[in-house]
């Protein structure tokens, strides 16, 4: 039991601190990252029950919807719901890369406790290629949504309300793209998710470089307090 716990908890918290001690700036205080991975980790049981229900159902079964709509639109829908409503007006949201901070808190939260439900169901024997697939894809999915969310609150876009969409709508489509793949249960299925996952590696480190590198993707002190 405790080996499966702890294949279950250590990539998450590995991945989490390897975002958090990124921050060349500001970093964000512990209690409140830790916080967020709580909530993203009881989303599993409100999401669980409505996947449940549609599969009691017969209703979005197919692998197309099933993937875009039950998993990757349903999942990332409340993340983004969560992020929105508890972080993305609280006065510690200062800079961008805040944004992938809590993005990917959110995301592990939710990963973590996802991986120790299917491992205590299916045994330790594929801890390491979860750790390495859903559990990464998560998180890298939480840097893609937290990095629009830091756009939109700090930097100077036109239209906030459009990017805290795409916040959503990017996340939700490389999901789905990523549980489609499974859901076809082709034989060359790991040759089509290696790809994709150092593609989704790729675009992340990226988007954690870039956001990480300039000062002025933080909230100036004198102007927090307004944009929080």
């Amino acid at each position: 039991m405790f080996a499966i716990l702890s294949a279950a908890v250590a990539p998450g918290f590995a991945l989490l601190a390897f975002i958090y001690l990124k921050d060349r700036f500001d970093s964000e205080p512990f209690s409140k990252v830790f916080r967020t991975f709580i909530l993203g980790a009881l989303l599993v049981f409100p999401i669980m029950f409505i996947q449940y229900a549609f599969e009691q159902e017969g209703v979005a079964q197919t692998p197309i919807l099933k993937s875009f709509l039950l998993s990757g639109t349903l999942e990332e829908f409340f993340k983004w719901f969560i992020f929105l409503y508890a972080i993305y007006k609280h006065t510690e949201f200062e800079g961008r890369y805040d944004g992938i901070v809590y993005g990917v808190s959110i995301s592990l939260g939710f990963a973590t406790v996802e991986n120790l439900l299917y491992l205590l169901a299916n045994g330790i024997s594929l801890a390491f290629l979860r750790a390495l697939f859903p559990v990464s894809c998560h998180a890298l999915l939480g840097v893609m949504m937290g990095y629009y969310m830091g756009r939109a609150k700090v930097g100077a876009v036109k239209n906030q309300y459009k990017v805290l969409t795409v916040a959503l709508i990017i996340p939700a489509i490389l999901h789905g793209f990523y549980d489609v793949v499974l859901e076809v249960q082709s034989s060359n299925v790991i040759y089509l998710l290696i790809p994709f996952m150092i593609m989704l590696w790729f675009m992340a480190l990226h988007k954690i470089k870039t956001t990480n590198q300039r000062r002025e993707n933080v909230i100036p002190m004198e102007k927090r307090k307004w944009k929080a």
